[in-house]
């Protein structure tokens, strides 16, 4: 049930909007001057407020903005027995829903605060949504606990708070944009814009006019006047994904964003000034670009003031169980099946993998075996024939090649008894085998 407070001083008038307000199945707080109505507020999650202008400790609409302040979700609608066009000028400013005259409008108090309800409702969705976000970029769900991994979070961790421009480095796929996330979302620009832009996906001219903007006329094309990518994220923060690609000529116009914070956009004389955070991110040597000449050393060192570099996959191996176990759960949800293990053998050949495609590529794989796999185990049978390299057997080691023919029976055995719910007697009539030889195969495979 949503909560009104009634703050007047008329306690007449205060029990009769009070009951008129609970018949519409609200429930009524009161309260009978503004230090009453702030513990009212402290007790109880109010969503729309009543107020009197005159009341005897303070002034309703400098209660309405300290109110605002305090508890910026609700909405107040503000009572006077004397309406006048400048106070409800005020009113508004100070953040009230609504302003509204004692037995005049009466008539007008209930869809006012139904209206007045829908607001906080969608406020409170919107800073539900807001928290999701957050949780989801935050650094926690960063999933790793390899040695090489934690360094580069605990790195972003520490330059998220500030205001420094920071560089990522790593192969393509190893999760340059999620960490750009992170720092965004763990900075104080959290609840500002966070924009992406791809350099390598655009031409010079079209990436130029992507990232400042242009004015009408400026080429062909050019009908209106649109806003760049930098002025859409004034006030947040701008990735810049594989800077390396950028053209050189291009280069030193972002130079200049990040010594003066303005730019010029195409075909305009004016410079538009922005507050924004760069964030860059490269898969290319750049010291090796700046020697052949294809990358500015002046912008090199201006971007990496921090520099995180992010791991490849392959020098993180003991965080690849628990990166498939994240995307076997998310898949399996997406495509609703329910996948509940993967099979040690896949995971063996997950982990003798070389992954030139990083965590993308590894995504990409489970989400190809939760659609291929017909059981509730990932197995190596979901995986592409390229995977399946034989694995070398360690002497003290019980783990099979991916391609002996032993473990494709030991995966048959396995599955027919998930199918039988481990009836040994039904496994081994499906099996076409004797009892006897079940349990020995059993044992071999060391399968429970």
């Amino acid at each position: 049930m949503k909560k009104v407070l009634i703050i007047d001083d008329e306690t007449k008038l205060r029990g009769l909007l009070a009951r008129i307000i609970s018949l519409e199945e609200f429930e009524v707080i009161e309260a009978g001057n503004g230090k009453e109505a702030f513990k009212r507020l402290e007790q109880n999650e109010v969503d729309v407020v009543l107020c009197d202008v005159k009341l005897p400790d303070i002034n309703g609409i400098d209660l309405a903005k300290e109110i605002k302040t305090r508890y910026p979700i609700i909405e107040i609608i503000l009572l006077t027995a004397f309406g006048n066009i400048p106070d409800s000028v005020i009113a508004i400013k100070n953040g009230a829903f609504n302003y509204i005259t004692k037995g005049d409008d009466n008539n007008k108090i209930i869809p006012l605060l139904n209206s007045a309800i829908e607001k906080v409702e969608l406020s409170k969705r919107i800073r539900q949504l807001e928290k999701q976000l957050g949780a989801r970029y935050s650094f926690d769900n960063l999933i790793g606990n390899s040695k090489a991994i934690r360094f580069s979070i605990d790195l972003a961790k520490k330059v998220a708070s500030t205001e420094t421009t920071v560089l990522l480095t790593g192969e393509t796929g190893t999760g340059k944009e999620i960490f750009a996330q992170a720092i965004h979302h763990a900075s104080y620009r959290n609840n500002r814009p966070f924009v992406a832009i791809n350099c390598s996906a655009f031409g010079k001219d079209l990436l130029e006019s992507e990232m400042f903007g242009h004015i009408a006329g400026s080429f062909t094309g050019a009908i209106k006047d649109t806003k760049g990518l930098f002025e859409e994220a004034d006030s947040g923060t701008i990735f810049l994904d594989e800077i390396g690609d950028m053209n050189i000529e291009l280069q030193a116009k972002l130079l200049r964003v990040l010594e003066s914070h303005e730019f010029f956009k195409v075909g305009e004389s004016k410079s538009t000034k922005v507050n924004i955070r760069i964030i860059a991110a490269s898969n290319r040597d750049l010291l090796k670009e700046i020697e052949s000449g294809h990358f500015r050393n002046d912008l090199y060192y201006r971007l990496s003031v921090f520099l995180v570099h992010l791991p490849a996959l392959k020098e993180r191996v003991n965080d690849i169980e628990d990166l498939a176990y994240h995307f076997a759960a998310l898949f399996s949800a997406k495509t609703n099946k329910n996948i509940t293990a993967l099979s040690s053998e896949y995971i063996e050949v997950l982990k003798h993998h070389s992954w030139p495609g990083n965590i993308r590529e590894l995504k990409n794989i489970i989400e190809r075996s939760v659609i291929l796999e017909e059981g509730n185990i990932l197995t190596i049978e979901s995986l592409p024939y390229e995977f399946l390299e034989p694995i070398q057997k360690d002497d003290n080691s019980s783990q099979l090649s991916a391609f002996s023919l032993n473990s494709a029976e030991k995966i048959h055995i396995q599955k027919v008894m998930n199918y039988t719910n481990s009836n040994k007697t039904e496994t081994a009539r499906l099996l076409n085998i004797a009892l006897t030889t079940l349990y020995r195969k059993l044992d071999e495979y060391k399968i429970s």
